[in-house]
């Protein structure tokens, strides 16, 4: 019986078992010991980003973002509607509006060039989401918020490890959000951090993180005693995550790597069918540009993609979607808004379908997902 190709594998690439049982052996699991520090000081100094904090999840990052920006009820902030629900669900839960804008038909990122129209006397901040670790166009970005005097939160969600321009996604705007889950390149299960590229923010995103108290200034002697002093939540991940992080985190250019093998074999093998214009392939990228977090089809129809992921499934090969749009979901229409339609995600988010890509897919198995979507385009949709 021929094996089930599943869409996403979790793997160990180095010392995770070992740094876990050094964990245990510290006799420190609550969290904030030696393998978070570890892990904030790599991402530290490999991007260049004056505070890393470990927290438990991308969405974690993405609450303390709103927080740190005191963003109220009543504000209103830009991302595209292409984006996982916390992008959006950690703003919405303080009464801030989104404002939905389209995405970039090549990229499949937020479209630079609509940003301004959105922007009103409520706007408060941009966040532009690096969609399957390919980034937004992060200088014009930057110019448009700086001339607005809007902040900016990088969801690097699926960037850990992407740079543009030689600097690491995550680290251009006024904050970052990473996530380490088990479906991202680099994983612990459950894990993300927050990137806090503004130093004048530092202060209270420890505070935050720390249930809002000044526990951490306590430990640097720099308080005698430690108390509530601002809202917050418990943001601190434990260290047994970190510990697992730490030893991926170590093998990050082996991950790469191997990924980009990976999603070079699906583009050289599927040329054929772009080329006979029956799909098109995500847009080329340089080996930095990218950190290859997953590698997409794009269908003629939904009726197409509909029908090649049933023909998969039956095969035994598990490919997914990506994102009903958050703008056509309950919550979006009944909190989110937009300033025009947007003809680019509704189009995109029904065609778009994701292949099979982890760190361990042997290369048979990329063989039989590429065959089969050979077999569905000759036989079953009739097409050659």
């Amino acid at each position: 019986m021929t094996s089930r190709i599943p869409f996403n594998r979790p793997f160990v690439a180095g010392k995770e078992l070992f740094y876990i049982a050094q964990a245990i052996t510290l006799n420190n699991l609550g969290g904030d010991g030696h393998f978070t520090s570890q892990c904030s000081r790599l991402l530290e100094q490999r991007y260049g980003i004056p505070r890393v904090l470990m927290v438990p999840s991308c969405t974690a990052a993405l609450e303390m973002a709103a927080m740190l920006f005191e963003l109220e009820p009543g504000d209103e902030v830009l991302l595209p509607s292409f984006t996982f629900v916390s992008t959006a669900g950690c703003l919405v839960r303080h009464g801030v509006r989104p404002v939905f804008v389209d995405i970039r038909p090549d990229t499949l990122n937020l479209d630079e060039d609509l940003i301004e129209e959105a922007i009103t006397s409520r706007s408060r901040a941009i966040f532009p989401v690096h969609y399957a670790g390919l980034g937004c166009n992060m200088p014009r970005i930057m110019e448009i918020a700086e001339r607005h005097g809007l902040r900016v939160a990088e969801d690097a969600a699926q960037a850990v490890n992407s740079y543009q321009d030689g600097r690491a996604l995550g680290s251009i705007g006024h904050l970052g959000c990473y996530s380490f889950h088990e479906t991202k390149n680099i994983i612990c299960g459950e894990g993300g951090a927050l990137c806090v590229n503004d130093p004048s923010l530092i202060e209270r995103a420890e505070i935050i993180r720390d249930k809002g108290t000044n526990r951490k200034q306590f430990f640097r002697g720099q308080v005698d005693k430690y108390t509530w002093v601002d809202h917050g939540s418990s943001y601190v991940p434990s260290e047994l995550t970190m510990a697992f992080l730490y030893a991926q985190l170590e093998m990050a250019d082996a991950i790469n790597a191997r990924r980009r093998q990976i999603y070079d074999f699906y583009r050289k093998a599927l040329e054929p069918l772009a080329e006979e214009g029956l799909v098109r392939l995500p847009a080329p990228c340089g080996p930095e540009a990218s950190n290859f977090h997953l590698f997409y089809l794009l269908l003629e129809s939904q009726a197409t993609r509909t029908a090649l992921m049933e023909h998969l499934n039956k095969e035994g090969i598990q490919a997914v979607f990506h994102y009903v749009p958050l703008h056509s979901a309950p919550m979006g229409r009944l909190h989110g808004t937009t300033v025009r339609d947007l003809p680019v995600t509704d189009d995109i988010s029904g065609r778009l379908l994701r292949l099979p890509l982890f760190y361990d897919i042997t290369e048979a198995d990329q063989e039989r997902v590429v065959e089969q979507i050979g077999v569905f385009f000759r036989g079953v949709h009739r097409r050659f």
